[in-house]
């Protein structure tokens, strides 16, 4: 049965929307669609609370994450990114945030299905991959894309996409930001399962549903032991935040964000000043 009324704990949440489609599913969507859901201040610093709100939610069994509209997320918003660029105190803050949501999502033992809806970049890719199963728009276009804006592949790629894909189709494409689509992404192992379009929500449920109603203890057991993987790549996570950080104090940051901006091909500074 189908239950959308609000709960209390989930009230502060205003960029997310919650509904419960089942019996001990929860929905979670990512609710900006005017903006295809991109990740501003608000919706970044919820993101990396929401999942210990969830683990701490006894009616839960699972969760599916998924986006409004026809996009999961298109990434971060530029003005808010333009708030970072060159400063120290909200960097700092973005960083805590950005660490949060892979470490909460590494910890929270309820199992999460992430339903790839559209298009998927920068912090809303980070919880579309670090869920523990993934379900894609075959059509859908996802890229990492730290590098296009001139900073370091931060966020979450650096814990999960070799252990996802292996090293080399990590590095090809958190080295050249190129964008694959679902059907890609599956090949190489980047998700789980690529469908299409029409079906990539009801299949995440299905997944949901069949994790519910298994047994609980072992689900999470079992998901708290497979994430040991992760958890011994947090040092190599920690290290790829804090250049991401440290890259946005630079002149390519600022660099990068007015070429998104201006949509041209950017002219990073380190390229052209002979320093290298």
């Amino acid at each position: 049965m189908t239950d959308n009324s609000p709960d209390d704990r989930y009230g502060a949440y205003t960029h997310l929307r919650f509904e419960r489609p089942s019996d001990g599913v929860l929905l979670v969507i990512l609710d900006d669609p005017d903006r295809l859901n991109a990740t501003g201040a608000d919706m970044h610093l919820q993101l990396s609370r929401v999942f210990r709100t969830i683990d701490d939610d006894p009616s839960v069994r699972a969760v599916v994450v998924t986006g409004a509209g026809r996009a999961f997320s298109a990434g971060g918003d530029l003005d808010w990114i333009a708030e970072q660029v060159g400063d120290y105190t909200q960097t700092i803050r973005v960083m805590k945030e950005a660490g949060d949501i892979v470490r909460t999502m590494i910890d929270c033992d309820t199992p999460v299905v992430s339903a790839i809806n559209g298009v998927a970049v920068g912090a809303g890719l980070a919880v579309a991959l670090m869920a523990d199963i993934s379900v894609i728009d075959e059509d859908a276009r996802l890229t990492d894309g730290h590098i296009r804006l001139g900073v370091a592949g931060g966020d979450h790629a650096v814990a999960i996409w070799p252990l996802l894909c292996g090293m080399a189709k990590a590095k090809y494409y958190l080295l050249t930001a190129d964008f694959l689509d679902g059907r890609e992404a599956e090949r190489i192992g980047l998700v789980s399962k690529a469908v299409p379009g029409a079906e990539v929500l009801p299949t995440a449920l299905r997944v949901a549903e069949k994790l519910a109603a298994g047994p609980v203890d072992a689900t999470r057991m079992t998901k708290r032991a497979l994430n040991h993987w992760l958890r011994q790549a947090l040092p190599n996570f920690e290290a790829s935040l804090a250049y991401e950080m440290i890259n946005f104090l630079g002149p390519d940051a600022a660099e990068g964000l007015a070429a998104l901006r201006e949509k041209r091909t950017a002219t990073f500074p380190s390229t052209t000043d002979g320093a290298r």
